[in-house]
């Protein structure tokens, strides 16, 4: 399953993603990065798109010391990961096939807990749907797929799947509109040395971007009525001032998730990166209450 470390993305977009030494795992005909950190309580971190597994390089390094051992995944495109090999567009059910590869890989019978943002949010819940026995819980960071496909998200995503593509095709203006839109997206100061990163990267993860936005458009990435049942422990984690993936537009969605914790934070769309310090705060205390012999 290991593939050859020299078989990694180059460019912009490596300063994004996990970070030297890591692991090039073979899952689904292509090839993932992925780096491990730590020893005890199992976390598995999955980003959003157009983001990386650095995301998550603070979090790794407050929770580690406190009994946790980490692993982040860098998803076709992006990071140190190529280019899907496959020819399989960017999707839901895509990355969810990818993940089940890499944990059998990589944790075998374990038990842990799924910690995901945005696109990565909707893929841990998936996974969490066809595997509950192999979880305890789930962190879930401003999920797609829990509001209503309507008129609105329509017209949003197709704003979106056009602005991205002109990324694709590099259009002179783009970084600087991608910076201003990214400025949005991440707007705390904690993130901003992430924040320049997943900027300078925008071309070259832009066509990722198209595709992945292109199938929140269809059905099948409405999780809404699956979400219903879950049946592991899951707190959602939202950063308030998410203007793309609004609290306001999920929360019928979450509230008809038994048993489901909700917590506020500052930021634009990963609390983790905007907020760490509450974020690791609540993170830890949600995942203490499980005994090691429950992992």
């Amino acid at each position: 399953m290991f593939a050859n470390q020299s078989q990694v993305a180059s460019g912009a977009r490596t300063a994004v993603g996990v970070q030297a030494p890591f692991e090039m795992v073979r899952s689904q005909g292509t090839i993932l990065a992925t780096k491990r950190k730590g020893a005890g309580q199992l976390v598995i971190c999955l980003h959003a798109t157009g983001q990386g597994g650095r995301d998550f390089e603070e979090f790794t390094n407050a929770i580690v010391p406190m009994g946790y051992e980490v692993i982040c995944i860098d998803w076709p495109g992006h990071g140190a990961s190529p280019a899907d090999a496959s020819g399989i567009p960017a999707n839901v059910d895509r990355y969810t096939a990818l993940l089940e590869d890499v944990l059998n890989e990589l944790c075998g019978t374990r038990r842990m807990v799924l910690l995901g943002n945005s696109i990565g949010g909707a893929v841990a819940l998936t996974y969490a749907l066809r595997h509950p026995s192999k979880l305890h819980a789930l962190v879930l960071c401003n999920p797609s797929g829990l509001a209503p496909l309507d008129f609105l998200a329509k017209a949003v995503i197709s704003i979106m799947v056009a602005f991205f593509n002109h990324g694709a095709r590099r259009s002179w203006w783009f970084t600087a509109a991608y910076g201003v839109y990214y400025r949005m997206v991440l707007p705390e100061r904690a993130a901003k040395e992430q924040r320049a990163r997943i900027i300078a990267a925008g071309c070259s993860v832009a066509p990722v971007l198209v595709q992945a936005w292109d199938s929140f458009r269809h059905s099948a990435a409405d999780l809404r009525e699956a979400a219903k049942q879950l049946k592991v422990p899951v707190m959602f984690a939202w950063a308030k001032h998410d203007r793309i993936v609004a609290y306001r537009r999920s929360k019928q969605a979450i509230d008809a998730i038994v048993g489901a914790e909700v917590q506020m934070f500052s930021g634009g769309h990963s609390p983790f990166l905007e907020d760490p310090k509450a974020f690791n705060d609540a993170f830890v205390e949600f995942t203490q209450r499980f005994k090691p012999d429950q992992l």
